[in-house]
């Protein structure tokens, strides 16, 4: 019998790690090849993971919901000798010293328990952030009141080392943010009430006293992943890009003619309906195209203004989420 590595596939250049969704098999299950095996999730796509050969699932190494870094091993595929394995070339590993593999071998469960951790967090960290943070032993919790530099309140390598920097100079005031305070707003600071870091408090809104909830009559619902991210995007949103909203009413009387008479044409030609969305759409890229200082987005003191032309569209999903594909570089695009 031969021990196989399922390993999370990579499944773009920027996709670091992916969420396991679920197992379509269970321990002790026969798996063909080419079968599903999981379900796992990045946030750009859902997909599933084939076997890359015949056997039985022996070993699932991360419960549903665990975050794993790409190129990590999932799952352990028992074979006999000769079963059909995948045409593709399998991953080769980095070879690793006994000692180095007897280290490993004695601690699994931290790896899971930190990929657990994060897992809980709407910030994003890079490998290398986690990586430093693992070895100066800083916590999530104080992970995350580390101010970003990077786009949209990343934090970058230099971020992080910074505050270890500081850190290792002020030992009496380990959680003492990178910020520099003057001792007025320290004096506003210590009168003002405390308040419990959250996983998105780079985005946070501010606190007003509101009535506290009756939770003993109310059904409380955990978001599924979609709506976590939409939440927290949403959030984001308001942070890089300030929202106004303004009303003008416009005579499109000349679009709705347009369409009903070319509607059926349309169809014919593309297969595809014609609605008012796209003429919208091509409207706005008109007018931001003429006013240009509208495409931008704020970062710090900066204006960023954009050459390209980014729409987003709304979108609803028959699981009732609602969510907005982008439309990139829609300035090229016509109708069709």
């Amino acid at each position: 019998m031969a021990r196989i590595e399922l390993i999370m596939p990579k499944l773009g250049e920027s996709v670091m790690e992916a969420t396991i969704l679920s197992w379509e098999k269970k321990v002790g299950e026969r798996v063909e090849l080419d079968e599903n095996v999981l379900t796992i999730a990045t946030d750009k796509v859902d997909t599933e993971v084939p076997s890359p050969i015949e056997g039985t699932l022996a070993e699932i190494l991360f419960s549903e919901g665990s975050v794993v870094p790409i190129g990590t091993a999932i799952a352990v595929i028992e074979t006999a000798a000769g079963a059909k394995a995948a045409a593709s070339p399998s991953v080769e590993q980095p070879k690793t010293s006994p000692a180095a593999e007897n280290k490993a071998a004695q601690q699994p469960s931290s790896t899971q328990a930190a990929a657990e951790n994060f897992a809980e967090s709407t910030r994003f960290y890079s490998p290398l952030v986690k990586s430093i943070a693992e070895v100066e032993n800083i916590s999530l919790s104080e992970l995350e009141g580390i101010p970003g530099s990077g786009d949209k309140g990343r934090l970058t390598k230099d971020d992080i080392l910074a505050y270890v920097a500081q850190r290792k100079a002020t030992p009496l005031r380990p959680q003492l943010p990178l910020a520099e305070t003057t001792p007025v707003v320290e004096k506003i600071a210590a009168s003002a009430p405390q308040k419990t870091s959250t996983p998105a408090a780079q985005y946070a809104m501010p606190q007003f006293n509101l009535p506290a909830i009756d939770k003993s009559n109310a059904d409380i619902v955990e978001m599924d992943r979609m709506r976590r991210l939409i939440a927290d995007h949403m959030v984001m949103s308001k942070h890089v890009s300030p929202h106004v909203a303004s009303f003008v009413e416009v005579d499109v009387t000349n679009i709705v003619q347009w369409r009903e008479q070319n509607k059926a044409a349309f169809e014919k030609k593309y297969g595809e309906k014609i609605t008012f969305t796209p003429i919208f759409l091509e409207a706005v890229v008109r007018a931001l195209q003429d006013f240009p200082m509208v495409n931008v987005s704020v970062e710090g003191t900066n204006i960023i203004r954009h050459r390209s032309f980014n729409v987003g569209m709304a979108a609803a999903l028959p699981s009732g989420n609602l969510i907005v594909p982008v439309i990139k570089q829609a300035e090229n695009l016509n109708l069709v």
